[in-house]
């Protein structure tokens, strides 16, 4: 899949987690207790960041589609809704005790739920940060996990930047997580610096060609269109970033 959650095939990976590395460093900030101001990363953040993630990609649903109509499948946004709305449903119907369960329920129910290659991109992201989050969940032990989660989207993908996928959202938002915490940002503000280079490396993927998944078989006719996975990626960090600065 263009790592595009275009439900295309192959997706996302670059096995680059470049930029990443040291985004576990230390960073100073005081474990779990919503650092500079944030609220804090416990079982509830970690439910509300897929709640308002649900909200954000039923209202871009039709968007998602489109984007993916054109260079993938048609079903990125349908898919996605109906697979954060099952993530929201298990996490009500059987709330998780803590982060790493939030995490890794929700990465089990969307490669369940989630049709394509959407499905198993987002939840190798979600279950390997479940299985790595270190509690209680620190700015650092977070940004930790997630270059964890985006190395194993890479792995399983095999893109790379600059490949038109989703990876081109989430490298650099990980990026921003690590260069955040060398400069001892607060949380609230480091998930808004990385909201912002995803929402960047998604807009990103318009001029390129895509060189992986579904969108890659139009050559040169895959150029002016972004990528639908990199765009849903991004909604993921927006959400983040709105749970992390309480207005949610």
């Amino acid at each position: 899949m263009s790592t595009s959650g275009n439900g295309n095939g192959d997706g996302n990976g670059n096995g680059e987690g470049e930029g990443n590395a040291g985004a576990g460093g230390t960073s100073g900030q005081e474990a779990g207790t919503g650092e500079a101001g944030g609220r804090p990363m416990d079982a509830g953040f970690f439910v509300a960041w897929f709640e308002e993630a649900a909200g954000l990609v039923r209202r871009d649903r039709d968007r998602l589609t489109e984007l993916d109509a054109a260079i993938g499948d048609a079903d990125h946004g349908t898919n996605l809704d109906r697979g954060l709305t099952e993530v929201v449903q298990a996490l009500a119907g059987a709330p998780p005790e803590s982060p790493g369960q939030v995490l890794s329920v929700a990465g089990a129910t969307l490669i369940r739920k989630v049709g394509g290659a959407s499905g198993p991109l987002y939840g190798s992201v979600f279950r390997q940060m479940g299985r790595s989050i270190a509690e209680p969940v620190t700015l650092a032990g977070f940004a930790a996990a997630f270059e964890e989660g985006v190395v194993a989207l890479e792995r399983l993908g095999k893109a790379a930047l600059g490949d038109k996928t989703m990876v081109d959202a989430l490298v650099p938002a990980s990026r921003a997580l690590a260069l955040a915490l060398r400069d001892g940002v607060g949380s609230p503000e480091a998930f808004e610096l990385a909201a912002r280079a995803a929402a960047e490396g998604a807009a990103g993927t318009i001029p390129l060609q895509a060189r992986k998944g579904r969108a890659s078989y139009l050559g040169e006719r895959s150029v002016g269109h972004e990528d639908p996975g990199a765009a849903s990626s991004a909604l993921f960090m927006a959400a983040l970033a709105t749970v992390a600065a309480g207005t949610a």
